[in-house]
């Protein structure tokens, strides 16, 4: 859903290191579509400057003092649902990357990204989709897959909860693909797509396209 409430998306950087939020700084100065509206150190920090900026969009580092990202992002899903968050992380913590999208995260990069994908990463999310750079999304789907979690007396059981419609939609979400893509798939629009994804995150009680990932996974409605 396109959104009307600024000319330009609002972002909020939390990092605790100076030299990674002047790098990210240096790379959003000079854009006229996107304006970085404040930094903080730490989650609690965040959680503060968001409550009181509303931005559309922050990323987060994961590992952070006083309050880290996982527990700010719980936070900021909770109050502020319209306010889209991407984790940050160098992948040495593959249990914290889950935690973080479980928190509802919409979107990871990797601290080293490219310009553009952090630039696409913005955009895509302020749009209300997910977004995963691409050195990332493999080793993502292989830590959810790896989560441990015992699916094989629960798939049956689970399998019921799902339409055969939305079981379609959640496997093919599983593999990547938008919301433009999955009803160009199964000959629907991209409004009726909507729905069913509205409706499987409401039967999952998930945050994120990310959660529905991870849930299907974990519950064997979709094997890597």
């Amino acid at each position: 859903m396109n959104k009307t409430r600024h000319p330009v998306i609002r972002v909020i950087i939390a990092d605790d290191h100076e030299v990674f939020r002047e790098g990210f700084r240096s790379i959003l100065r000079n854009l006229t579509e996107i304006e970085l509206i404040a930094e903080a150190q730490n989650g609690e920090e965040l959680v503060r400057l968001a409550s009181t900026l509303t931005p559309d969009v922050i990323i987060t580092d994961i590992k952070m003092p006083i309050m880290d990202g996982i527990e700010a992002t719980k936070l900021l899903a909770d109050k502020f649902p319209h306010i889209h968050v991407i984790a940050l992380s160098m992948f040495d913590d593959d249990d914290l990357i889950i935690d973080m999208l479980e928190a509802g995260a919409k979107g990871y990069l990797l601290k080293n990204a490219h310009k553009t994908d952090i630039i696409e990463a913005i955009k895509t999310v302020y749009q209300g989709e997910s977004f995963y750079c691409s050195k990332t999304i493999h080793k993502l789907t292989q830590l959810i897959a790896k989560c441990k979690y015992n699916s094989s007396n629960k798939a049956r059981k689970i399998r019921t909860e799902f339409t055969p419609k939305e079981l379609e939609v959640i496997k093919l979400i599983c593999t990547g693909l938008s919301n433009k893509e999955i009803a160009a798939r199964l000959n629907l629009s991209v409004r009726t797509v909507e729905g069913y994804k509205e409706r499987v995150t409401e039967k999952i009680k998930s945050k994120s396209t990310a959660g529905i990932v991870i849930y299907a996974i974990r519950n064997g409605i979709y094997k890597i």
